[in-house]
């Protein structure tokens, strides 16, 4: 592959990253939270004590709070704004992958390495769904990439670089940015019977490096908590933040002392993978089973030149993640950058080798199919859930799908014609996705639509209270303000401005006679789609309407 083509694709789908930020809002719940924290820091200069709407926060280390309300400070509260340190850590991640290649494989398979992570489902879910794993990715593929740098050359910069990107990734999602280049490498030094690998010194430098960059958080957990024991955390009561982040997050879901406990079965991970690592996640499957195979033809051993570090560092750390007593599909996105080596030798080999034929023409037409209906639902959803979708993307679309079906029987000859219809159809479909489904999907989150109309209309915010209604991050976000809530309609008063269930108004009336309803709408949980949702007929049922109303009725106290 040359240079030219492998940078068009990357840069094709940096454009729609770019478009994703732009055109999407932060969606509830993580996303809008993790975004309403950062502003709350940057308004409160709290970096060492972590805060939601003024209450004490654990669950998740301070680096994308620290960074994102650098980057709001710098830009402004804007979603984008949000998203830049993580999206940047992200592309970090795919030109770590690259480099990373480059040590064990020949040019293009590093550049097939870095396109289909690029490209993957996921990615392009991660650059506006942003929560501390778009970031984590970053940090523990640099951390990879550097280590194996060290390995090769011995120069320091590598290792120094290797445990500051563990440091930062531990401080972005807690153990687990130390625990996967372990599971990675360690594999690697078996196979290959380097047991020196295990019982360098130069570690006890790396660890006390570490040690030393987790000093502000572990000072700020400290003070937050150990010095203050029994504050209460998802009704538990918390003795230690220091023991809570580094045991209890993530060792304590297989010791049962972790409270969350949901979808807890070993292949619920990889039943995920099916959507989250499209188009490419049959090669993938098929490059596992012919490393694992390849392995036992070699008696579990592997030559100098050859590399276990991403099957066994994608092997190790999925059994463990499928362990616990609590996953998510967003959890096995750590190691992404691992199937995607995995997945670019298979690639290499079907359709750059022309090796297994049979094997390739029928993965051929199984993507064939899986891809023309990713685009009939495309274009279905640019024209069934929300009719106001512009014209001018309605027929994009179909122009989109009316191409697929020219690369399906007149493929251009600069590359295989499978990788073409992946590529077009991915990159294709999350354009269509960005510009049309998900904009017009999160007018129905009433967080960022209410913010919208307070700003524009110039309301005091302090006046503003939340009662009788679900939480909503991106309203705090969005509305650059945290907003009052009350539960018990006699703590009300006649100059606030009040956001609520319609059903709340009967009760309402009889104590505010004279109010006056500024706006009426209806939300939805938009993270939990159902077809009775997307359905224009049938979404009323669906939805909960709400009204914004001034309790006294006069314009001119707002």
């Amino acid at each position: 592959m040359n240079n030219r083509l492998f940078g068009l694709i990357l840069s094709a789908c940096v454009v729609v990253y770019i478009i994703s930020m732009w055109q999407i809002p932060v969606i509830d719940i993580d996303a809008a939270q993790y975004a309403s924290m950062s502003r709350e820091m940057m308004e409160n200069g709290s970096y060492l004590k972590l805060y939601d709407l003024g209450f004490d926060y654990l669950d998740k280390p301070p680096m994308l709070f620290w960074l994102s309300s650098i980057s709001l400070q710098l830009f402004g509260v804007y979603d984008w704004a949000y998203r830049i340190p993580s999206v940047i850590l992200l592309l970090a991640g795919i030109y770590a992958t690259y480099r990373f290649t480059l040590f064990f494989y020949q040019k293009t398979i590093a550049q097939l390495a870095a396109i289909i992570l690029a490209s993957s489902q996921a990615v392009f879910l991660m650059v506006h769904d942003v929560r501390c794993d778009t970031m984590l990715m970053g940090w523990v593929m640099l951390s990879i990439w550097q280590l194996a740098a060290w390995y090769r050359s011995d120069q320091w910069k590598h290792l120094l670089f290797a445990f500051a990107s563990i440091a930062c990734g531990m401080m972005t999602k807690g153990p687990i940015a130390l625990m996967v280049p372990v599971f990675a490498f360690a594999p690697h030094f078996v196979l290959k019977r380097d047991w020196k690998q295990f019982f360098r010194w130069e570690y006890i430098v790396g660890l006390i490096l570490v040690a030393i960059l987790l000093l502000p958080m572990s000072i700020g957990l400290y003070q937050q908590f150990d010095m203050q024991p029994g504050k209460v955390f998802h009704g538990r009561a918390i003795q230690s933040g220091l023991r809570f982040y580094y045991w209890t997050q993530s060792f304590g879901r297989y010791t049962g002392e972790n409270v969350f406990n949901e979808m807890n079965h070993f292949t619920f991970l990889l039943e995920n993978m099916l959507w989250s690592f499209l188009p490419w996640i049959f090669f993938f499957l098929i490059g596992l089973f012919f490393a694992i195979k390849r392995l036992f033809q070699q008696k579990f051993r592997i030559s100098e030149e050859q590399e276990w570090i991403s099957a066994g560092g994608f092997i190790i750390t999925y059994c463990i993640l499928a362990r616990s007593q609590a996953q998510l599909p967003h959890y096995i996105f750590v190691v992404l950058p691992l199937a995607a080596v995995i997945a670019a030798r298979t690639v290499y080999k079907l359709l750059f080798e022309a090796k297994h034929k049979g094997l390739t023409k029928l993965l051929f037409w199984v993507h064939a199919f899986i891809f023309f209906l990713l685009w009939a639902a495309a274009v279905a959803l640019m024209f069934w859930p929300f009719p106001d979708i512009t014209f001018i993307t309605k027929l994009l679309a179909v122009l989109g799908s009316v191409l697929y079906l020219v690369l399906l029987f007149k493929p251009f000859k600069a590359v295989h014609q499978l990788l073409q219809m992946a590529l077009f159809t991915v990159i294709g479909v999350n354009l269509f996705l960005a510009i049309g489904f998900y904009p017009h999907l999160l007018q129905y989150q009433f967080g960022n639509t209410v913010a919208k109309l307070l700003n524009e209309k110039k309301i005091n915010k302090e006046q503003v209270i939340l009662y009788n209604i679900d939480e909503s991050r991106a309203l705090h976000f969005y509305g650059n303000h945290i907003f009052q809530r009350k539960t018990d309609s006699l703590q009300l008063q006649p100059n606030e401005v009040l956001i609520t269930r319609k059903e709340s108004l009967s009760h309402l009336q009889q104590r505010f006679p004279n109010m006056n309803t500024i706006f009426e709408g209806s939300y939805y949980g938009v993270s939990m789609l159902s077809l009775p949702f997307l359905n224009p007929e049938t979404r009323a049922k669906e939805t909960v309407p709400y009204v914004v109303v001034d309790l006294d009725g006069r314009p001119g106290n707002l």
